[in-house]
């Protein structure tokens, strides 16, 4: 709770999902929130309910996958707070599909999002936590980042490409500037994720898997626990599952 309280946390995808549990769970712990997502309505929601249960956050329309966009961000959260101790890079999309199904719009979709937004993000804030000397990129890869199945390949592609920029980052920042990198590599969760799936059949396999999902607040939490840990503390990888009964 002590070291939460007052940091100026960025959340990408903060509309839904991982990133909007998190947003409603930092609050509670006194963060000052700076929301971004595409959907303004729902940014408009979820940042007025965490101001009337006596929380702060401003939110602004967001697309990760444009760098000026990115700096437009962080110059906002600068604008309205005067630093940014944390950026989560949550913002992802998992339109998975066979190689065979040549789905190449979608594959870029995933290359803009799930990587690109990734780097614009680290790009926006990392000479103001230089500057500060002190700061926290968490990014959300993935258990697809660790294994390919059928379907995931290029899914898994660029959560792998998270693993490894976030390993970079940490190799580059952790001694010289004392910024904290942490990769968040959640399994089955019950968010809007699947949603993008274009693949019926794909679509159809995702959703018999549901059943097994945890909710998004289990990744708040790991989010949560990273920040909270002292400036000295550096966690630098969390890999959650679902519990499997038989």
């Amino acid at each position: 709770m002590e070291n939460t309280s007052s940091k100026v946390i960025i959340i990408t995808g903060a509309s839904s999902g991982i990133g909007e549990a998190a947003a409603r769970l930092l609050a509670q712990k006194g963060a000052k929130l700076v929301l971004a997502a595409r959907r303004t309505d729902r940014l408009q929601v979820l940042a007025r309910e965490i101001v009337q249960e006596g929380g702060d956050a401003v939110y602004l329309q967001t697309d990760v996958t444009s760098a000026e966009e990115m700096e437009k961000l962080a110059g906002f959260a600068l604008q309205q707070y005067g630093r940014i101790d944390v950026l989560v890079n949550n913002a992802g999309v998992m339109p998975a599909s066979m190689l065979q199904e040549l789905k190449v719009q979608e594959w870029d979709q995933m290359i803009d999002v799930n990587i690109k937004g990734v780097l614009y993000g680290i790009a926006a804030v990392l000479p103001v936590m230089r500057e500060q000397q002190s700061g926290h990129i968490i990014n959300l890869s993935s258990v697809a980042g660790y294994s390919v199945s059928p379907s995931s390949a290029v899914y898994s592609a660029t959560k792998y490409a998270v693993r490894a920029i976030s390993e970079g980052l940490r190799q580059e920042e952790s001694a010289s500037s004392r910024i904290r990198s942490t990769i968040i590599s959640p399994g089955m969760t019950d968010t809007e994720l699947t949603h993008t799936i274009s693949s019926p059949e794909i679509r159809a396999m995702a959703g018999e898997m549901n059943s097994m999902a945890i909710s998004p607040y289990s990744i708040a939490r790991a989010i949560a626990y990273a920040i909270d840990e002292p400036e000295d503390t550096s966690v630098n990888e969390i890999v959650i599952r679902p519990t499997i009964l038989p």
